[in-house]
C-alpha cells in the first residue's frame, strides 16, 4: 500500500513509518521542515514538506492523490498555546478529511485523544485541546466518503512496546507505549472491517493482530 501520513515527524507517526516501511509498503510523510526530512528517511519514509495550518485543501490532495490510505497523526504538541489547538488538532485534521476526499482515499484512521469531546468544558489548554480532538473526529464521522477509524489512546508512554493491548470502544484510561500505538495502528490500515468505529486503546492481554480482529469482528 502507499500510505501518506500528516504530522509526519511525531513520534508515533515515525514508529508507524518504520514499520509499514518495514513491511513493504511506500509510506510518505507530512512535515512542516525540511529539516525534519532525514528523520523520515531514516525510518524508510518519504518527506514531503507542506505546512497544513496553511496549505489548501487541493494542495494537500496532490500530496494524497493515488494514496490507498491515510493517517492524520499531527498535533499542535505539549508546549503549544489555544490558538494553535484550534488551527491544528482541529484545523489540519478537517483539511486533511477533505483533501482526502478530494484525492479519492477513502481509508482514513486518525490519532485522536482518549476523553476528545466536542462539548467538553473548560478554559485551560487541555480543555481547548479536547474540545479541539473531538471537533476534529465529529467532522470526520460525518464524511460518508471516508472508509474511517478513530483512535484514541491513553496516556502515552517510551515504554518498550509489549504487543498486548486493549482496544475497545470505551476502556476507561491507562496508559500505553508508543511503540504499541503504532502497531496497532499499522493494523488497523489492514484492517478495514474497523472502518466506522472510535477505538480506545490503552496496555492490555490481547496480541494487537487479536485485539484488531476482536473489534472488526473477525
Amino acid at each position: 500500500m502507499r500510505i501518506v501520513i500528516a504530522g509526519g515527524h511525531g513520534q508515533i507517526a515515525l514508529r508507524l513509518e518504520r514499520l509499514l516501511a518495514a513491511r513493504g509498503d511506500e509510506v510518505a510523510g507530512i512535515i512542516r521542515t525540511a529539516e525534519q526530512g532525514d528523520d523520515l528517511r531514516a525510518a524508510g519514509a518519504e518527506p514531503v514538506v507542506l505546512d497544513l495550518e496553511s496549505a489548501s485543501a487541493e494542495e494537500v490532495a496532490e500530496q494524497l492523490r493515488g494514496a490507498d490510505a491515510a493517517v492524520f497523526a499531527a498535533g499542535a504538541g505539549p508546549g503549544s498555546a489555544a490558538a494553535r489547538k484550534d488551527t491544528v488538532d482541529r484545523g489540519a485534521a478537517v483539511l486533511f478529511a477533505d483533501a482526502a476526499v478530494r484525492a479519492g482515499v477513502r481509508r482514513f484512521v486518525v490519532v485522536s485523544s482518549m476523553g476528545a469531546d466536542p462539548g467538553h468544558q473548560g478554559d485551560e489548554i487541555f480543555d481547548v485541546y479536547q474540545r479541539a480532538k473531538g471537533e476534529a473526529d465529529a467532522y470526520v464521522r460525518g464524511l460518508d466518503s471516508l472508509y474511517w477509524t478513530i483512535l484514541r489512546p491513553g496516556a502515552l508512554t517510551d515504554d518498550a512496546g509489549t504487543g498486548l493491548v486493549r482496544l475497545e470502544a470505551r476502556t476507561g484510561r491507562g496508559p500505553v507505549p508508543r511503540d504499541d500505538v503504532a502497531a496497532v495502528l499499522a493494523e488497523l490500515l489492514d484492517s478495514p472491517a474497523t472502518s466506522g468505529l472510535t477505538l480506545e486503546l490503552i496496555s492490555g492481554s490481547a496480541p494487537v493482530p487479536v485485539a484488531v480482529k476482536a473489534v472488526a469482528g473477525n
